[in-house]
């Protein structure tokens, strides 16, 4: 039995839905991860690029645990003396919940060109309203 290895040319990648709503942000997002990744396939490369196309809806309706909405923050510096900037993950969240959704996700990728290249394949919305229906998505349950 030889085992079977995924050209860049073979993959075929399908489109899944994950619904945030009332579900940890960091659960969705590690699952994201793994169907971005392509990890779930029997055909799993780790050099070839082999992951589907993810669909994150209800991302304002996530639940962070614990004391993180007051105690976890989003830190970003200028380069400048003084230039840290901190945004609460209660704010953040409020305001941008795609965004907080998207560093979750990237936080829960390996730092390479393929994560890199996968996180292209990752839409998140706001709401349960979403633009791709003519992909025909099909919906993940979370185990």
């Amino acid at each position: 039995m030889s085992t079977t290895l995924a050209k860049k040319e073979t993959v075929s990648r399908k489109w899944y839905i994950l619904d945030a709503a009332g579900k940890p942000m960091g659960r969705t997002a590690a699952q994201a991860a793994v169907l971005l990744r392509g990890k779930h396939k029997p055909t799993y490369t780790p050099n070839v690029d082999c992951g589907d196309f993810v669909i994150i809806i209800n991302a304002e309706q996530a639940v962070l645990t614990g004391k993180k909405l007051e105690q976890k923050m989003y830190r970003r510096h200028s380069g400048w003396v003084g230039g840290l900037k901190e945004v609460q993950y209660k704010r953040l969240m409020a305001e941008k919940p795609e965004f907080a959704m998207q560093l979750a996700v990237k936080g829960m990728m390996a730092k390479n060109n393929l994560d890199r290249l996968a996180m292209t394949r990752l839409r998140i919305f706001k709401g349960a309203v979403h633009k791709h229906e003519a992909q025909k998505p099909t919906a993940w349950t979370q185990e």
